[in-house]
């Protein structure tokens, strides 16, 4: 719990260097735009092949299937859940609510609360778990952005982006059991571990422009309590009706339970689809997490 809290601190930290770099104009409009390519171009792609490239398979496999297949049943409904509960909101609203609704905070998030409580099996089955989502995010979720009416199109930026490219990659290694060379593989890792505070560097930016009165549009507490209770009360109820062991239960129900992903603001401001309104949706789900991640892991641990 103390790891998960100090985690939820270190990313409103790095939001706050973001938030002064920007008031402070050590780094312009321009500047923020080039900062968002090479997160979503290089460091995120390098973040997800890496991630890929430390994912062990020697977690027990009745475990490992029953998580990946859980993660595959709730990628599916988010999907649903996504289109039909948001589909009045204004278009830029609406991309990036389904976005977020797809794309939660588990890797950054969740794998050490997982760890925490699970030890190094946990881990193990959270980064299963979260290939769904990888995938998913960088496909379907990508194409929401997109805005193409044009499948060949749309289809075309979404097997070209380097996120999507890095998942092929990263799943095929990881299939395969090959392993990069160190020579190669550090270079990768160290531009991997950067995700973290580019990511949050880049939403800091994008909050300095926002007015703290109107963190609450319409739509972000709607999205906030699907995203952090009604998802995960869900998934624990289908894990409870499987019979699903409580390792797997416990861990699937916290991977459920993470807020929105940074990579909504961070795709909202390259494809231009509100990023402000994006970057509320972060921010105030991060910070409402703190508690309800508490809360869901003493339930577990109390059942």
């Amino acid at each position: 719990m103390e790891k998960n809290l100090e985690l939820q601190f270190m990313i409103f930290a790095l939001v706050a260097v973001g938030f002064f770099v920007r008031r402070l104009d050590l780094v312009g409009e321009t500047g923020q735009k080039s900062l968002t390519r090479l997160v979503t171009d290089v460091i995120l792609p390098c973040n997800i092949f890496q991630a890929f490239q430390t994912t062990g398979l020697d977690a027990k496999l009745s475990f490992a299937v029953q998580v990946i297949l859980t993660s595959l049943g709730i990628q599916a409904f988010c999907v649903v859940l996504g289109r039909l509960a948001f589909r009045r909101f204004p278009d830029a609203k609406c991309r990036s609510l389904r976005y977020a609704t797809i794309c939660s905070n588990a890797g950054f998030l969740g794998n050490p609360v997982a760890e925490g409580m699970y030890g190094p099996q946990g881990l193990i089955l959270a980064n299963l778990y979260l290939i769904p989502q990888r995938v998913m995010m960088w496909s379907s979720g990508l194409a929401i952005y997109t805005g193409s009416h044009d499948r060949k199109k749309t289809l075309k930026a979404v097997l070209t982006h380097p996120c999507i490219l890095a998942c092929v990659l990263g799943l095929g290694f990881l299939l395969l059991g090959w392993q990069l060379p160190p020579l190669l593989l550090s270079p990768i890792t160290a531009l991997g571990r950067c995700n973290t505070g580019m990511s949050m560097l880049v939403v800091g930016m994008i909050v300095a422009r926002l007015d703290p009165k109107a963190l609450l549009e319409p739509g972000i507490l709607g999205y906030t309590t699907l995203r952090l209770v009604l998802i995960p009360a869900l998934v624990y109820g289908a894990c409870c009706a499987l019979g699903f062991s409580s390792m797997v239960r416990g861990l699937c129900v916290i991977l459920a339970a993470m807020p929105a992903g940074a990579t909504t603001s961070i795709l909202a401001d390259r494809y231009d689809q509100d990023p402000a309104y994006a970057s509320k949706l972060v921010i105030f789900s991060t910070l409402v997490s703190i508690p309800t991640t508490a809360l869901w892991c003493w339930l577990l641990q109390a059942a």
